[in-house]
């Protein structure tokens, strides 16, 4: 208790501290460009922008049409930024633009360490958890680029006493049906060692039978891991919950009866994904669709209903298990910072022509082009098609329509090693009220309904 209260303040006294100095970084930028107006300040500002502005409008021309134009396109996207550079070297403006970059880096620094030192550092609401007797992991040796023989895993599953089934590539298995054995046969937790998508798969079964799951972080991007805490870099530190483990309560994705523990995807990405050689070429075969699915002739558009709002005319729709931090960060390493928060994350995009893919550019999460909701269900249609195409986890699948989406608050068992490296306080998306806030008022941080999340 009185640890709590003598971090408490030192941690509200380096937020307003951080906040005051991206203020400071702020009003730096503001005066070394009132200072330059007369030395090409304006230009390097309106510069800067024209710039930003035609690459977004080359990108979005190199992406959507094909031919002259796609050549046109990336031309634009690679000589627009090439210009500015020049411009500035050229009228002696680079140390002006230099010096306008690094006062606006420091304050997006400032401002994002401000942010995630206000939010509140509760440990996650994980209890402790007896030791399992019969554990049973499915484990594929393909996924991750081969993972389970890379770091051992197998091996040292045996060694903790759990039972491994041990997927052969060459004959495709129904896992969930592998799981249900196991459950038949007495284990008492499911795991598994693999993508995603298998992911996902084992643990519908897990919370059907309310069985613990262990998560063992051996596919390629490991999102579920990553949001756990769990350790991306070596997924034999997983392990180390069959003999000290944790156990946490999250929310489980539903999608027509089909379970998910990140995404469901619909519209661009989820048709590209349908194509066999999209596994073999995801660049090329993404390019080659991409015209056809953005403004060819006869393009399907998705509506959705999400909660009491109507989406209409969507290119893509990504409902998500709990909301990302931000979408800005979906194309990298977003994050969700809870996984029990009982919501569904939407995002609906919807970019015409250039002008729109430049606004998108300019304004972010801001733009029109973007829609960020959340909701307790999602229902999606395209028309009067009865069958859409669906990326669920990353997986590639058709499902009919209405398509609904909806959340099984709590129903999934985590277990976790008590030591989970990859906790993290998110940053959140910056506001610079909150921003003035922290920096010249209150300083307390806000923390929602109070609970303890993951």
């Amino acid at each position: 208790m009185g640890g709590t209260r003598v971090e408490e303040p030192a941690r509200s006294g380096a937020a307003r501290l951080l906040a005051r100095l991206a203020v400071l970084a702020a009003t730096g930028s503001v005066v070394v460009l009132v200072l330059a107006v007369g030395k090409g300040g304006i230009k390097v500002v309106l510069a800067g922008f024209l710039g930003l502005v035609l690459c977004a409008a080359g990108l979005w021309w190199f992406v959507a049409h094909r031919g002259a134009v796609r050549l046109l396109g990336a031309v634009l996207a690679v000589a627009a930024p090439v210009a500015v550079l020049v411009l500035f070297a050229r009228d002696g403006l680079w140390l002006t633009a230099l010096v306008l970059l690094l006062c606006w880096g420091a304050t997006l620094a400032f401002a994002r360490a401000a942010l995630r030192t206000s939010r509140p550092r509760r440990s996650a609401p994980a209890v402790s958890a007896p030791r399992p007797s019969r554990p049973v992991l499915i484990m594929n040796p393909k996924s991750g680029g081969g993972k389970v023989g890379r770091f051992g895993l197998v091996e040292r599953a045996e060694e903790l006493g759990a039972r491994v089934i041990l997927l052969d590539p060459s004959a495709p298995a129904d896992v969930a049906e592998l799981a249900r054995g196991a459950v038949a046969e007495g284990a008492d937790l499911l795991g598994v060692a693999g993508g995603d998508g298998t992911q996902a798969l084992v643990a519908a079964v897990a919370a059907e039978h309310d069985l613990p799951f262990l998560v063992v972080s051996a596919g390629t991007r490991n999102h579920f891991a990553m949001d756990l805490g769990l350790d991306r870099s070596d997924p034999s530190r997983c392990l180390d919950a069959l003999a000290d483990g944790e156990e946490l309560r999250i929310d489980l994705g539903d999608v027509s009866g089909r379970a998910f523990v990140n995404t469901v995807s619909f519209g661009v990405y989820a048709d590209v994904v349908q194509r066999p050689e999209y596994r073999d070429d995801k660049a090329g075969t993404a390019l080659n669709l991409m015209p056809d699915l953005l403004v060819g002739e006869g393009v399907r558009r998705l509506d959705a209903r999400v909660d009491g709002t109507t989406l209409s005319d969507q290119q893509a729709l990504l409902v998500s298990n709990n909301p990302y931090v931000s979408p800005d960060e979906l194309s990298g390493g977003g994050r969700r910072p809870r996984l029990d928060d009982g919501e569904l994350g939407v995002l609906g995009i919807r970019v015409e022509d250039a002008a729109q893919a430049a606004d998108l550019a300019l304004r972010g999460s801001q733009s029109s082009g973007l829609t960020v909701l959340t909701a307790q269900r999602v229902e999606v249609t395209s028309g009067a098609v009865d069958e859409i195409a669906v990326a669920v986890d990353g997986e590639a699948l058709r499902m009919p329509t209405p398509v609904v989406c909806t959340l099984r608050a709590g129903a999934l068992r985590v277990l976790v090693p008590r030591d989970r490296p990859g906790v993290a306080v998110p940053t959140p998306p910056v506001r610079w009220r909150r921003i003035f806030d922290l920096a010249f008022g209150r300083t307390e941080p806000k923390t929602g309904d109070g609970s303890n999340r993951a």
